[in-house]
């Protein structure tokens, strides 16, 4: 077969599974039970926080009058997705945003955007915050500010008939080809693990990277790739309603480092403790863990927000 004929046949190939995958991420959507109306007539909603309004530094400057304006991604549920309308954002980020959005006494706005056009589009002004399952890390706190609002629980799922079936350690991970997600903290904690592994003489990680979400899944579950390390939720959700992987090991933070997610502003803004206040307001008064249910995340619950607390380390 010449090589113009192999490139087509690969190329209709890729075609027919991003069909497929296509298709089954809408039937997982059918079959997950939330809430995907474009109507969201479930989500909580909160009032006016007067004690965080009056948090809010003079030096605020917000995208757009009387709005709240927040990125988000819509990845992956149950943190972010389309509703059924394919346009309407919903997920536990969006009604979280939405409970500060409702303390400030503000409007609030969605914006959609890929993982790694945040910090310049926060930097930039294009939005106020970034509610995105973002971690505290020291390297970010160096240009951005953190409202923190849930733990950093992350997973190691395998393909569901994979041999692995526990990973306890990093020197577990010893010799594996495994996928992380670029320029997150899962990839920093990888790293600092294989260099561990390597500094112990252990075999080194094959670290593995997809843009597409689709040719990630297919490499695990195909056996080009041996395991997935990522935000638990993300993956539990997954391995619930498609159950094609499972969970080999769950842990907080950097293990045994611990982090949390936050609501992330514009060093120096003016907005960080305003929001921890508002996020505070919500814990106390049963809004935050009613929101949490809302999409299975009670267990990733923390007891108080936090402005800034100590992050991962760069190193």
């Amino acid at each position: 077969m010449s090589s113009s004929r192999q490139w087509a046949l690969r190329m209709a190939q890729g075609f027919v599974l991003l069909l497929l995958l296509s298709s089954a991420a809408l039937s997982v959507r059918a079959q997950t039970g939330v809430d995907l109306s474009p109507e969201q007539s479930n989500r909580v909603r909160a009032q006016r926080v007067d004690e965080a309004i009056r948090l809010l530094g003079k030096e605020v400057k917000f995208a757009q009058d009387g709005v709240f304006t927040v990125a988000t991604s819509v990845a992956f549920l149950p943190f972010g997705s389309y509703a059924t309308d394919n346009k309407t954002v919903v997920g536990s980020e969006t009604d979280m945003a939405q409970l500060v959005a409702d303390s400030l006494g503000r409007r609030l706005v969605i914006v959609p955007v890929a993982w790694a056009d945040w910090p310049l589009g926060l930097q930039s002004g294009k939005f106020d915050a970034v509610v995105a399952n973002v971690t505290v890390t020291e390297a970010r706190k160096e240009k951005f500010d953190f409202s923190t609002y849930r733990t950093d629980q992350l997973g190691v799922y395998v393909a569901k008939d994979s041999p692995i079936r526990e990973i306890k350690a990093p020197r577990d991970l010893a010799g594996l080809r495994v996928i992380v997600g670029a320029s997150t903290n899962q990839e920093l904690i990888l790293l600092r693990w294989n260099r561990q592994n390597v500094a112990a003489g252990l075999q080194p990680v094959e670290i593995q990277y997809y843009d597409d979400d689709a040719v990630q899944r297919l490499a695990l579950q195909s056996g080009r790739a041996d395991a997935y390390l990522g935000p638990n939720a993300i993956a539990a959700f997954e391995a619930a309603t498609v159950g094609k992987t499972r969970l080999v090991g769950t842990f907080a933070g950097g293990w045994p480092l611990t982090a949390e997610i936050a609501v992330t502003t514009r060093k120096g803004s003016g907005l960080a403790d305003a929001v921890t206040q508002a996020l505070n307001a919500q814990i106390a008064n049963g809004n935050y863990a009613r929101a949490l249910k809302r999409w299975n995340l009670d267990s990733e619950a923390i007891p108080q927000s936090r402005t800034n607390p100590p992050g991962l380390p760069k190193s």
